[in-house]
């Protein structure tokens, strides 16, 4: 899967047609429906507020996509939006494109290359990152061996989220699922000592 780096907004003029593109990650409808309420709020003069979201995992299939034209032409503006979040694999998004007409028709075929790029610029300028899932480790050892295994961890491709000292060192440790196997042989040859390995379910990092 793929997130938005950022939110942000782009502007492109078509035809004397002004369209501002806003996108903003959300974590469900609700926050997407607030993010469209406070952009029309922004731009009340605006002819037309079009939107898209895409919100879930779509490989589990527990995915939500919607689109609206809000006024335009049916499938002239909400759906090539949904097109362009769908064919970057972006979940966790919504967009909003608030057009001021500019007195010139586009017809329909312009008004879904406008939509369509006014978002592809968009997600061009703040970036795109991948959503990989994790599973949290905690690592527990002695006080005497944590400095060591912290030097090698800092080092690894294991990504140290937290540290907790008490009887033991704790060290809370990212592992992409694909690589627990891995950690496992890296942890036994750096560790220098039997080590309590906890796993404590997972966890979604945003990567470039």
């Amino acid at each position: 899967m793929r997130v938005i780096a950022r939110d942000g907004e782009h502007e492109i003029e078509i035809q004397r047609s002004r369209f501002l593109c806003t996108v903003a990650r959300v974590t469900d409808v609700d926050e997407a429906a607030a993010v469209i309420t406070r952009v029309r709020r922004a731009g009340p003069n605006a002819h037309h507020h079009c939107s898209a979201l895409r919100i879930g995992d779509p490989e589990t299939g527990g995915l939500t996509a919607r689109s609206n034209d809000d006024g335009e032409p049916s499938g002239t503006a909400g759906v090539p939006m949904l097109e362009v979040l769908t064919r970057r694999g972006l979940t966790d998004v919504v967009a909003v494109v608030s057009r001021w007409f500019g007195g010139i028709k586009l017809g329909a075929g312009g008004l879904v290359r406008a939509y369509s790029g006014a978002l592809t610029a968009t997600l061009d300028t703040v970036g795109e990152l991948r959503r990989v899932r994790h599973r949290e480790l905690l690592v527990a050892v002695p006080h005497d061996r944590a400095g060591r295994l912290e030097h090698h961890l800092r080092h690894s491709p294991y990504r140290v989220s937290g540290v907790e000292y008490g009887s033991d060192v704790t060290f809370t440790v990212a592992v992409a699922e694909d690589a627990v196997d891995g950690f496992d042989a890296w942890l036994a040859e750096h560790s220098g000592t039997a080590v309590d390995v906890i796993d404590a379910g997972p966890r979604d990092l945003d990567l470039p």
